[in-house]
């Protein structure tokens, strides 16, 4: 299952608590696009509108082989969720510090689909250990490399 676009910046600022899958409403363009290794889900966040999700914020740019004249690449996007899992997820987002994030993009088959995760904000203490527990990881590597 590759991954065509991860949200590397949702880890660093979020503390995930639970992933769900969910599907996205695309044009052909967009998932050729996707496929490609053009889509960015820096920055961008669900929200929920008349009784459906949404995907804000994300940019899927134009596929450069396509004839179509396609949308705005910065439009909101819908995501498909079962009303059970739609429902939850607007229960967390109510939830005192918790949000939901897009983490990434990758297929399932010939689908395109939508890791979403429910995350806590961390701290700016908490942002500072994770670079120390990073760095403390690489030289570990470096040491057993060279060892």
């Amino acid at each position: 299952m590759p991954s065509y676009s991860d949200n590397k910046k949702a880890h660093f600022d979020y503390e995930i608590l639970e992933t769900m899958e969910a599907g996205l409403v695309l044009s052909g363009g967009e998932v050729k696009s996707i496929r490609t290794g053009q889509a960015n889900l820096k920055g961008a966040f669900i929200t929920f509108h008349d009784h459906k999700a949404w995907l804000t914020g994300a940019h899927i740019p134009k596929y450069k082989f396509s004839s179509v004249l396609t949308d705005d690449p910065d439009r909101s996007r819908q995501i498909l969720l079962k009303l059970k899992e739609m429902t939850y997820l607007r229960e967390k987002m109510q939830e005192r510090g918790l949000t939901i994030v897009p983490l990434s993009l990758y297929n399932s088959g010939r689908l395109i689909k939508l890791k979403v995760a429910v995350a806590k904000g961390k701290k700016r203490f908490d942002k500072r250990e994770s670079i120390k527990d990073r760095e403390n990881k690489r030289e570990i590597g470096r040491i057993l490399k060279n060892n």
